[in-house]
């Protein structure tokens, strides 16, 4: 049998576990723009997932991650880490930055909102790349070609 300061802790546990689950956000960072104010365009969209098959990296005799190919071919590889900066996590979505600058916000549909944080050496023109945590999912979502909402970086803050 528990005793009553266990019994209270874990009723403290479990409401702090369920109120994380049912307060987290459906959008990743920052609220949902107005959707009056984005502008709709067709794109080819992809999956990536932090693997070497999807990020173009293996590991060296040494086991540390290098760059595959490229200019930075064996070059030290950062995994998980985007091009500016943060961490890859759902929602982070790879584009051509010069068509979508980094902090542009998507709205995606059968995947959700996302924010452009990221670019790879073939994302180039109508093309974006979506985040999955796992390869699986990456796989199972393909290649599609979607109606993406789109609004510029600092709308909708």
């Amino acid at each position: 049998m528990l005793r009553a300061a266990q019994r209270a802790g874990l009723a403290v546990a479990l409401a702090l576990c369920a109120a994380g689950c049912a307060t987290a956000p459906a959008v990743r960072r920052g609220r949902e723009p107005p959707p009056a104010a984005a502008r709709v365009v067709t794109l080819e969209a992809t999956g990536y997932c932090p693997c070497g098959a999807c990020c173009g990296w293996h590991r060296n005799c040494l086991f540390t991650p290098v760059y595959s190919g490229g200019p930075l071919r064996g070059r030290r590889k950062e995994v998980g880490v985007t091009a500016s900066g943060t961490a890859a996590r759902r929602g982070t979505i790879a584009a051509d930055t010069a068509l979508f600058p980094f902090g542009t916000r998507l709205f995606v549909p059968g995947y959700g909102y996302g924010r452009v944080e990221d670019r790879g050496g073939d994302i180039k023109g109508a093309r974006l790349d979506l985040f999955f945590p796992t390869h699986a999912e990456a796989v199972r979502w393909g290649r599609r070609r979607v109606n993406v909402h789109v609004w510029p970086p600092g709308s909708g803050e």
